[in-house]
């Protein structure tokens, strides 16, 4: 019986021996920077592929309650925002006012970008996007012929 448990003992010096090198392996290969091999691959199961397009979305801006919707999109952070604001212009210019100034502080807080497009509409983008403003070109005025 006792050369049955030396074996036993031996087997598992052995088994441990062969894991102890295992890992110290592993640990000295990613230390000195090469590769440990490909014996095993760690999958994270938890993390989702999500597919990350830019969205450009047209809103129209009929009433001061629709700005949220507005907000909630660009704070997703994949969408573009096209704001048709000529209804509510035309009917009560204080709370377009109120409703420009809350986008503008959301696109501000998101380092976003916020211009006007024409009268009617405006363009609210997250911080990956950036919407070229021109300087207005200044008109050639007529000089007197006193000057």
């Amino acid at each position: 019986m006792s050369k049955k448990l030396r074996n036993i003992y031996k087997y598992l010096g052995v088994e441990f021996s062969m894991v102890f090198r295992k890992i110290k392996k592993a640990f000295s290969d990613s230390v000195t920077g090469e590769p440990a091999g490909d014996e095993y691959l760690e999958i994270d199961l938890g993390q989702e592929e999500k597919e990350e397009k830019v969205l450009v979305k047209l809103f129209l801006l009929k009433h001061y309650d629709e700005v949220n919707e507005i907000l909630e999109a660009l704070r997703e952070g994949y969408t573009i925002a096209i704001i048709d604001i000529k209804v509510l212009r035309q009917k009560d210019s204080i709370e377009l006012k109120r409703a420009i100034s809350k986008i503008k502080k959301t696109v501000d807080a998101l380092e976003g970008n916020i211009a006007g497009f024409g009268e009617n509409i405006v363009i609210a983008t997250p911080s990956f996007a950036r919407v070229h403003k021109q300087a207005p070109k200044p008109k050639d005025e007529k000089k007197s012929r006193f000057e």
